[in-house]
């Protein structure tokens, strides 16, 4: 692979079985536990299944697996693309599972290897939350994209408004979220840095985050168990979303 591209590798143990871990990595329903509603076509996935997913908000990436190794590996690239996802699947000693993720084929400045870095670190945390608090449960994911030319503080003014957050919180606060047309969400802080908020509530995770950076806000909750209606939250929530961050014609110039 030539020099100009960069590789991002990384490795996480869990608290599951290597079969639960596959199901997570490669399968839709599982995807949409930590990562974004998945689908693969076919769903049993296999070298050239396509794979669609669903960032929210009308944004959708495809690829398609080029490895299979049931129950260990698989990867997958979008076409014509240098980019490659891998996940690898082993058994721990001991117990448990751990799971190599590589993703290779990056091109540009640091920053973008530095960008989808941090992305996975915060995913990867989702997956291991799952385990411990949601394990077994069905998800359903609610995904909403916004662009905006407010820097940080501009898109926190109007997060912490809209949220009736009135104190800078940090991780392991107790929180009592209340936003506009939507249930309260009463939870605890588990991610609280610059541009990102994480909460863990008894149904689930809710993320808020918008740094200023690229224009781009994203509003991200995942439910777990019974009864919760995916197009109604993903609606109630793009209404909420865009009103504070209303809809542009294109993304702000970088």
């Amino acid at each position: 692979m030539s020099d100009q591209y960069k590789r991002i590798e990384k490795t996480i143990e869990l608290d599951a079985t290597p079969e639960e871990v596959w199901e997570a990595v490669a399968t839709g329903e599982g995807m949409a536990c930590w990562f974004v509603p998945h689908r693969f076509d076919p769903p049993e996935g296999g070298v050239g299944a396509r794979v669609v997913s669903d960032f929210g908000s009308g944004n959708v990436a495809e690829a398609t697996v080029r490895e299979w190794e049931p129950g260990r590996r698989y990867s997958s690239s979008a076409d014509g693309q240098p980019e490659v996802v891998e996940f690898l699947v082993e058994g721990r000693d001991g117990g448990g599972a751990v799971l190599r993720l590589i993703h290779s084929g990056i091109t540009g400045e640091d920053w973008e290897a530095e960008y989808h870095s941090h992305g996975w670190d915060g995913f990867l945390a989702n997956l291991r939350r799952y385990f411990d608090h949601f394990r077994g449960l069905p998800p359903v994911t609610v995904s909403i994209i916004a662009f905006t030319d407010l820097d940080k503080d501009g898109i926190w003014a109007r997060f912490d408004d809209a949220l009736n957050i009135d104190r800078q919180l940090a991780v392991g606060d107790t929180v009592h979220l209340t936003p506009d047309g939507l249930d309260p969400i009463d939870g605890v802080v588990e991610v609280a840095e610059p541009g990102n908020l994480g909460i863990r509530s008894d149904s689930g995770a809710h993320f808020f985050s918008g740094d200023g950076a690229w224009g781009m806000v994203t509003v991200v909750h995942y439910y777990y168990g019974e009864g919760f209606d995916r197009e109604a939250l993903t609606a109630g929530w793009q209404r909420w979303t865009d009103s504070l961050f209303p809809p542009q014609a294109a993304p702000p110039a970088g």
